[in-house]
């Protein structure tokens, strides 16, 4: 078969149910687009920059594929419902761009940016920001402010809707740390920084290193099948005495210069080295094996251990994030490198979730380590439920949450971590790691969202007629929801 005289697809109509065409005709993308701008901004000179369509879209394909960098650009070059998601005029074989400008899209984006533009999307769900609030408004109206429904007296918007919260971590793309190859990627990256100081006008000689010899004492207990503690502190003892060698090697070096002659990358490891040691040097000393900010990788210093205590990993490496959950939408609420107590920081996540929907939720789900004493309370003094196992001994009656109300968030994880990598972060700088995770959150909200693309659309046809009234609105609402929310599905 040659390429002639295959049959080409090309003439005919692109399929509408495709889920890029359903996605491309879902999203908001003016106010993604303005968003963008904000952060970005728009060039006034020079050649003139790709579309912020394109850039966000080629995100949104990465993570929702999976894909790396590379596979991203050479699947949008060969896929045309790719291309019509990207908003071209008409299919091309060109690559839209480098490959590596993916580093730069992340660094100029963040995680807050594309938090910005994850919580713009799930606003498809309930309606525009205007419907909503006038929605409140005229709910106020008819109720007034007897407090019959539970709020008080100062035009307080009543509590709704239900949040689950949880907490995971997302680990980073490293080799498993260890103190012993720790050491021995520092003491090679020394050694190449001797090499860049070394000038033969200022020294005669090269400054020794051992550098054959330290390769061999480490190949010697790392290469063993069994290792003893004795064989490991042994090893360690010999890496921290290079290392130490090293370091005193390039401070003398440094020392017959009037500027530093190093790149920035070159002297950040230096930096990073020089705590790594010290910390070393302390637990070998004190004969322990925990230290307050940890270094396990000196190519990624920002990451730091998460103590799980789970069989599978009792400590991973890599960020830390608290996610809501309201009607299968997800919201990331923090982010953090550092370890913390997620029940200790409940109250700042019951504001953001007012700060979004303009009132408290009904009802809080959540795991024992929210449920403290001073949790509830909280939630007491502002009407909401926690839905959770009592205080006290067990009563007769089961009247507390069962098991499986917490799947929902857990099944989101697990769908995060098992099919769009959020158990695998591969990005290495931390702006970028952190809008990788970022990413993930909000393509798995754009699947929730194409599943229910017939609704989203209805919804958004609804709220661009502003002379509708807001009582027709709601008839009009109540009217979908019992179509596409009662037991048999209709198919559209």
């Amino acid at each position: 078969m040659t390429i002639g005289g295959f049959e080409s697809p090309f003439e005919r109509e692109l399929n509408p149910n495709n889920r890029w065409v359903v996605l491309a005709h879902l999203l908001p993308w003016d106010d993604i687009v303005s968003q963008y701008i904000k952060v970005v901004g728009i060039k006034s000179t020079g050649r003139p920059g790709l579309s912020p369509r394109v850039i966000i879209g080629a995100l949104i394909i990465k993570h929702l594929g999976n894909l790396d960098d590379r596979e991203t650009v050479a699947q949008i070059s060969e896929n045309i419902y790719m291309q019509y998601f990207l908003g071209y005029p008409g299919f091309s074989t060109e690559e839209p761009f480098d490959a590596s400008l993916f580093v730069e899209i992340r660094k100029r984006l963040g995680a807050d940016s594309i938090n910005a533009i994850n919580d713009r999307i799930v606003q498809l769900r309930a309606g525009s920001d205007s419907y909503r609030h006038a929605k409140d408004n005229s709910e106020d109206e008819v109720d007034g402010n007897d407090n019959q429904d539970g709020s008080d007296s100062t035009n307080q918007p009543k509590n709704d809707g239900r949040v689950l919260y949880d907490a995971t971590a997302c680990p980073q793309d490293i080799a498993f740390p260890t103190d012993l190859n720790l050491l021995n990627d520092a003491r090679e990256k020394l050694e190449e920084i001797i090499d860049v100081l070394y000038d033969p006008e200022l020294l005669e000689k090269k400054p020794r290193t051992y550098r054959e010899v330290a390769r061999t004492d480490y190949l010697h207990t790392a290469q063993k099948r069994k290792k003893t503690a004795k064989d490991i502190r042994k090893a360690v003892r010999k890496q921290l005495a290079y290392v130490s060698r090293d370091l005193r090697t390039i401070n003398a070096l440094l020392d017959k210069y009037d500027r530093i002659p190093l790149q920035w990358r070159e002297h950040r490891y230096l930096l990073v080295i020089n705590t790594l040691y010290e910390q070393q040097k302390q637990m070998f000393d004190t004969r322990t094996h925990s230290i307050e900010d940890r270094i396990v990788s000196i190519h990624q210093p920002h990451v730091r251990p998460i103590v799980r205590g789970k069989a599978q990993a009792k400590v991973e490496f890599g960020a830390k994030i608290h996610v809501s959950l309201i009607d299968g939408l997800a919201y990331l609420d923090e982010l953090s490198w550092d370890a913390f107590n997620e029940g200790s920081h409940m109250e700042s996540y019951i504001e953001q979730f007012r700060k979004r929907h303009g009132h408290y939720p009904a009802e809080v789900l959540a795991d024992k380590i929210y449920c403290t004493r001073a949790n509830r309370a909280m939630l007491k003094e502002r009407n909401i439920k926690l839905v959770a196992k009592p205080l006290g001994r067990p009563s007769a009656v089961s009247n507390h949450v069962s098991p499986g109300e917490r799947n929902p968030i857990e099944g989101k994880f697990g769908q995060g971590k098992t099919a769009y990598g959020l158990n695998r972060i591969r990005a290495r700088l931390k702006g970028t790691s952190e809008s990788w995770i970022a990413s993930i959150i909000l393509v798995l909200n754009l699947v929730k969202l194409a599943g229910e693309a017939p609704l989203c659309l209805i919804i958004l046809v609804l709220n661009s007629f502003s002379a509708l009234k807001i009582k027709v609105l709601r008839e009009i609402n109540l009217v979908i929801q019992k179509m596409f929310f009662r037991p048999q599905i209709i198919q559209i």
